[in-house]
């Protein structure tokens, strides 16, 4: 897709695209305003963030390069209390929320 920059139209691969869409979330801005500031059209944003989201869905595309990451927090330990309080929330992506309280 091409993109303004300076008064010029620039080409960006799908790469280039997939680097740009991971830069919103953490910007902590709405799609206008991000895309002000990247120089790029709301519309294209919407259109390579649909292109990329439905190619990761199908197991295409993504990042590979990373291994899922477990962390092993040894046993709960109960201490003096039968049921000690446990609170753990999962931030699992995309507005996803995984809350497990005892």
């Amino acid at each position: 897709m091409v993109g303004r920059q300076q008064g010029k139209w620039v080409r960006r691969s799908e790469r280039e695209w997939s680097v740009l869409l991971s830069r919103f979330a953490p910007s902590g801005l709405g799609v206008e305003a991000f895309c002000r500031r990247e120089a790029i059209s709301a519309a294209s944003f919407y259109r390579w963030r649909g292109l990329l989201s439905d190619k990761d869905s199908r197991g295409d595309g993504g990042n590979h390069d990373t291994a899922p990451v477990f962390v092993d927090l040894g046993p709960l330990k109960s201490g003096t209390s039968a049921s000690p309080r446990i609170n753990l929330k999962l931030d699992l992506g995309d507005g996803l929320i995984l809350h497990l309280m005892r």
